[in-house]
């Protein structure tokens, strides 16, 4: 009983159990149509996310000067580089020695008219400061970071770039 391939049935014969060439390039161009849709969305998301997490550091930041000059009882400035590689936020104390340093994205861009304020004691700052965070992917939506004069910190969206 010895069964060979000249021994099959031609139906059986016949047939493979592969795919086709012309298969395999139907399939490869549906995925690449549908990463072609996906890919624009995907870049937005990340930068969108980006402006987002530099907000929140930046926030974070300009907390922790605030209650840093509360509770050493002496002013705190904190100050950002956004030509620094890598972009830096800096909490530092009157004798300039740094108490933190945060860094940032490298797409992620800090504009304000200030680089620097100064957090006094008091639960003030010397001047009301507005920081607008953009990516350099340009239809993202910037947010703003807002410091009182009261030194109350929050963040909104909005701000030009």
């Amino acid at each position: 009983m010895n069964a060979s391939v000249n021994n099959l049935p031609p139906k059986r014969h016949m047939t493979s159990s592969g795919f086709t060439l012309i298969e395999l390039m139907v399939t490869i161009a549906v995925m690449a149509i549908i990463v072609s849709i996906a890919a624009p969305n995907i870049s937005t998301q990340l930068a969108d996310q980006r402006v987002k997490s530099t907000a929140a550091t930046l926030a974070n930041a300009l907390k922790e000067a605030k209650s840093e000059s509360i509770i050493r009882r002496q002013n705190i400035t904190l100050s950002y580089d956004d030509s620094s590689k890598p972009k830096i936020i800096k909490i530092v104390k009157a004798d300039t020695s740094t108490i933190a340093s945060y860094s940032y994205d490298s797409k992620s861009v800090i504009k304000s008219s200030k680089t620097s304020i100064v957090f006094e004691p008091s639960k003030r700052v010397d001047a009301i400061a507005i920081y607008t965070i953009c990516d350099t992917n340009t239809s993202i939506v910037p947010k703003q970071v807002n410091v009182s004069k009261l030194a109350n910190i929050d963040i909104r969206t909005g701000g030009s770039c």
